[in-house]
């Protein structure tokens, strides 16, 4: 077997049913579980139609690189909401089956372990798959920890140059799971530069895009970043999109990936030896959807009246502030976050995933200790009874000495 796979960590779901294995939680109340990051929100009718329109479409194979109908869709989709003016779908635009599978088997191709201490980088706390795909592609895997007290903000400085020499690929998440946090221009150039100096190629995971609270102020993304910064051909930059959060639809693994043509025509080679085709049905869908952004302005508002209830009835027990996009709540705790993840499962049937399962411990500090991740996915009366009972277990925490929580600690 793989010796690769004997450095992989558990799935933080994982660590989440070990600690909640021997645990009782109370029968008179419903369980709420805010812990998985998976959209509850209903998928629209007419992508659900189209779905089944083109069922004729099973009885031949899809190409890899995905039908010149869902490439233009994409390539339209990107250009209108990023601004871009030079976006070539057929070598430019290249369709995945989910942001997930994707950002997974590009580490695969870009890595060559036969460098010597090939490495690659990521958030920290990050998406547990650039993890296992850099650990699984012979690499070693670095981190950048993102400190949520100064706004989350990548901070490239951490790494010294020596570091940076035998990088070969890194990870960005923006918006980022779990903080929220939207890269700048400014960040983007600062990456771009290292990126020119060193020669690695950004994987930019933007699957989280859609999901923001003010209409007039979506989030920067990696390619109109590098357009407004006069990056012709998006050099060593490939963005991954996805249709599960924007569109409610993660069961129909629908995504892409877009940006440097040189290294998407290699991706697609990898990916016809992968068998990496969409479902053909699953094509025409997808390109129904990124056509319509009505059902995207509605899936926004659902999930904006959420954070401003949520965040409302919070804010007076816990500090707690609105990310500036996705669906996560990153928020800090007076107690060890397993701790209080464990109580408030038990206490209160509420489940919300510990920080500290979504980090690692780099430069003597995981960032991810003393807060937890809450997805506001459930609907609205959900995440409001949810709320309540994390006031009542907050309220609780504050009525205990000091003294007994820095012993708990």
């Amino acid at each position: 077997m793989n010796p690769n796979l004997d450095r992989l960590q558990p799935y933080p779901f994982q660590k989440l049913s070990a600690l909640f294995q021997d645990l009782s939680p109370r029968s008179d109340l419903r369980p709420i579980n805010l812990s998985i990051g998976e959209p509850k929100h209903p998928t629209p009718d007419f992508i659900k139609r189209t779905l089944a329109e083109h069922l004729d479409g099973l009885s031949s194979y899809p190409p890899t690189s995905g039908s010149p109908v869902l490439r233009e869709a994409i390539a339209q989709w990107l250009s209108s909401r990023y601004g871009l003016t030079t976006l070539d779908a057929a070598k430019q635009v290249l369709p995945v089956n989910g942001s997930r599978e994707a950002l997974f088997a590009f580490a695969q191709a870009v890595v060559d372990a036969s460098r010597p201490a090939a490495t690659v980088v990521m958030p920290n706390p990050f998406y547990q798959i650039y993890e296992g795909a850099a650990l699984l592609a012979g690499a070693t895997a670095e981190f950048l920890n993102l400190n949520a007290y100064s706004g989350s903000r990548l901070d490239l400085e951490q790494l010294p140059e020596s570091t940076w020499a035998r990088v070969q690929l890194i990870y960005v998440c923006s918006p980022a799971n779990p903080t929220g946090a939207v890269m700048a221009l400014e960040d983007w150039r600062r990456l771009f530069e290292l990126s020119d100096r060193f020669g690695f190629v950004i994987a930019s995971d933007e699957c989280y895009s859609e999901i923001y609270f003010d209409e007039a102020r979506p989030p920067l993304g990696s390619l109109q970043a590098a357009q407004q910064l006069g990056r012709t051909g998006y050099p060593r930059l490939v963005a991954f999109g996805s249709l599960s959060k924007r569109s409610n639809v993660p069961g129909m693994r629908s995504g892409y990936v877009a940006g440097d043509a040189a290294i998407l025509a290699k991706f697609l080679l990898y990916r016809t030896y992968h068998g990496g085709a969409m479902n053909p049905a699953v094509q025409a869908a997808s390109a129904a959807a990124w056509r319509d952004e009505a059902h995207v302005i509605e899936n926004r508002r659902l999930y904006a009246e959420k954070f401003v209830q949520v965040t409302a009835r919070l804010r007076d027990v816990a500090p707690v502030s609105m990310p500036e996009a996705a669906f996560y709540l990153w928020l800090r705790t007076p107690v060890p976050d397993i701790d209080f993840a464990r109580e408030l499962h038990v206490q209160h049937g509420v489940t919300v995933l510990p920080g500290s399962y979504l980090a690692r411990e780099a430069r003597g500090l995981n960032p991810g200790r003393n807060f937890v991740r809450v997805a506001l996915v459930p609907p609205l009366s959900e995440c409001l009874e949810a709320a309540r009972r994390m006031c009542d277990y907050f309220s609780s925490l504050q009525q205990t000495p000091q003294s007994a929580i820095q012993a708990h600690s």
